[in-house]
């Protein structure tokens, strides 16, 4: 094996463990063995050596699950970092990524050839984790959620065999690469992409309103999302704002142009009945991909304990607005605030298990320093939501808080599908599945407690 093998105890061990969570708040969860995977052939000895000691075996590419779902207690955690190329084929239009790959390096291949992929909005999201569950990147409103751009895939399976994965040879595999996230049961060491035509540009509005303004303007964005062509990524957030001072709601529209739509597209919002009392404005302003990941970072930076979580609601606007009051009224200061994602519908598809989705996501995040604070942070985070259960349409993987929470990330036809495929490739529960509540960030807080 040409990567390291760091085991508890060594004195290279608690810095593996805690550099394979981004977000400042470590899990309490201990794997009894490390591997920093360098090629293929040592994921495929890895997997080959924990099923031949017994050990179960979770996978990290990115690092960047809010909860730290890779490591978990005992067992063996495969570290994917170092798996970064990326190859692109511009006549095909197809991409092969390594799963620890970032979006900005991922755009950075693809731009000298026109070319585009939905990439996680974050700059530090690794592809891996990203596209497995689910997907909703950049312009995913009109590509769709990346999952459904999977070609095929290279993954070591459960038997220590690497095989390479198609809708031909291996269709029940595909199916659930494409959407089951944490539950997905084998190390895909890359994924073969078909990539899209680069937009002809890229343009963003952002308003930002008094907080006073925040229903009005909610409902408003939600009404207004059926309007607008697929083309256009639109949100609201409330709560914390970079560089205004004070809470507001900001609502933001980036256009990702084409022939058929262009800036065009975003004038609608300069006809908002409360347009004249926003407090900052960017209007039609062009932008760039980088741009718009400088933007993403500052948003949730690095060196934060981070708590996020969300769910997938709709109804009307007043119904979801009187269900997420407590969501948005207990708000803690500080670097805090909730994403009112407006997706709509992307049409699913029969080879793919993603299966959740709704017109609105509602997500709560939150940043602090104190440790002490964890608690008080993860009930609103996590608890506030269950206002909004008897709308939920399901939850994000990319938010992966299952082990907190009454949603799932599948419908439950495709879950309990996904479930007999784990039973015919992994039959003996070699990879890690899902968390479980004993295993949740919450618990580890309420454990703390003085």
């Amino acid at each position: 094996m040409r990567g390291a093998v760091v085991r508890r105890g060594d004195e290279s061990y608690e810095p593996a463990r805690l550099d394979a969570v981004w977000n400042e708040r470590k899990p309490d969860r201990f794997p009894d063995v490390i591997v920093m995977a360098e090629n293929e052939r040592d994921v495929v000895l890895a997997v080959r050596h924990a099923r031949a000691e017994g050990m179960r075996v979770s996978v990290r590419s990115g690092g960047h699950s809010w909860v730290g779902n890779g490591v978990r207690d005992g067992g063996l955690l495969i570290d994917l970092s170092r798996l970064t190329e990326i190859t692109v084929d511009p006549e095909a239009r197809t991409a092969a990524v390594q799963p620890s790959a970032k979006g900005p390096a991922v755009q950075e291949a693809l731009a000298p050839h026109g070319l585009f992929f939905p990439t996680g909005h974050a700059p530090t999201v690794g592809i891996g984790g990203f596209i497995l569950g689910g997907g909703y990147g950049w312009n995913s409103r009109h590509l769709g959620p990346a999952c459904l751009s999977i070609r095929a895939i290279d993954v070591v399976l459960a038997d220590g065999t690497l095989v390479h994965a198609t809708d031909d040879n291996h269709p029940d595999l595909l199916w659930a690469a494409r959407g089951s996230g944490p539950g997905f049961f084998g190390v895909v060491t890359r994924f073969y992409l078909d990539v899209y035509e680069r937009p002809t540009s890229i343009v963003r509005t952002v308003h930002s309103y008094p907080l006073a303004l925040r229903d009005e303007v909610l409902a408003w964005t939600y009404d207004l999302l059926d309007t607008l062509p697929s083309t256009v990524e639109f949100s609201a957030k409330v709560g914390f704002t970079p560089g205004l001072g004070a809470q507001a709601v900001s609502v933001t529209a980036t256009a990702f142009c084409t022939p058929e739509h262009g800036p065009e597209a975003l004038a609608p919002l300069e006809d908002a009945p409360f347009r004249d009392r926003a407090l900052r404005a960017v209007v039609a302003e062009e932008t760039t991909i980088e741009e718009l990941y400088d933007i993403a970072d500052r948003l949730n930076p690095a060196g934060l304990r981070w708590a996020v979580d969300g769910v997938w609601a709709e109804g009307d606007a007043a119904g979801l607005l009187r269900a997420a009051a407590p969501v948005l009224d207990a708000m803690p200061g500080g670097i805090s605030f909730v994403l009112w994602m407006l997706w709509g519908h992307y049409p699913p598809r029969p080879n793919a298990c993603w299966s959740a989705q709704a017109k609105a996501y509602l997500s709560p995040n939150s940043g602090w320093h104190d440790p002490a604070q964890d608690l008080r942070h993860e009930d609103w985070v996590h608890g506030s939501l269950a206002g909004v259960q008897h709308l939920s349409k399901g939850l994000q993987f990319s938010d992966n808080n299952v082990a907190d929470r009454f949603d799932h990330g599948l419908s439950p036809e495709n879950a309990e599908r996904l479930e007999k495929i784990r039973a015919v490739y992994d039959p003996d529960g070699l990879f890690r599945t899902y968390m479980a509540p004993a295993e949740s960030t919450t618990a580890y807080a309420a454990d703390r407690r003085p």
